[in-house]
């Protein structure tokens, strides 16, 4: 079987992330920090909430139920995803406890105490540790490794595949400023962490795509007892 390669690059997802990267960098060059928050979370409506309330946990379990999915494709990929989500997961918990920021609800108590967050019913609301957003990274690492995957196995329709996950990834970021848990700098600078890492990282488990642990599956299991039964 021929194997892809990991210098296959999912140029879409990365050339799409960096536009909206740069474009974020100027805004929040030009924005006050408050004031865009409020411009970005100022919109809501009752659909929304309920929306953005269940779509950002997104980022907490669905990635590791999709490495249990491939599990069944291959291998591989699988490993690949699992330790991608590690390191750039416990990279960007170092970078918060580094960093050390409030979050919106602790700092606008702070310095704009006489506004109003909008804030969804339901939502447990954290304080501290708003820099990088954990969640961004969560979704960057989940939908950019997915586009590296599809690209280098050239599945059908794998730029249409990277155009998608880059809007679940931007929807997912969007989701942390919605509900008042991370302000537009948090989501940029957890974006940032999570590409660098990924363009790192994945390209070194790669290295191990030659063996025959890359190609195995789970569904190999069920067809050796169908065969010895």
């Amino acid at each position: 079987m021929a194997h892809a390669s990991g210098k296959q690059l999912p140029w879409v997802y990365i050339a799409l992330m960096g536009l909206f990267l740069l474009g974020l960098g100027v805004v929040l060059l030009l924005w006050d920090k408050g004031e865009l928050h409020l411009w970005m979370n100022g919109y809501h409506t009752p659909w929304m909430d309920w929306v953005m309330k269940y779509y950002t946990k997104v980022g907490e379990w669905v990635p590791y139920v999709v490495v249990f999915g491939l599990l069944f494709y291959k291998t591989g990929w699988a490993t690949l995803l699992l330790t991608n989500l590690a390191v750039t997961g416990l990279i960007g918990q170092r970078l918060k406890y580094l960093f050390d920021t409030d979050r919106p609800v602790t700092w606008f108590a702070e310095h704009m105490p006489d506004v109003q967050l909008q804030l969804v019913d339901g939502v447990r609301m954290s304080q501290f540790y708003s820099c990088p957003s954990g969640h961004t990274i969560s979704f960057v690492a989940l939908f950019l490794t997915l586009s590296w995957l599809f690209t280098a196995d050239k599945l059908k329709g794998e730029k249409g595949w990277q155009m998608f996950f880059f809007l679940l990834t931007i929807l997912g970021g969007y989701s942390r400023i919605y509900l008042s848990q991370h302000f537009a700098e948090d989501i940029w600078v957890g974006a940032i962490v999570s590409v660098v890492l990924c363009l790192i990282w994945v390209p070194l488990v790669y290295k191990v795509q030659k063996t025959r642990f890359w190609d195995w599956n789970l569904r190999q299991i069920g067809s050796k007892i169908k065969k010895n039964a």
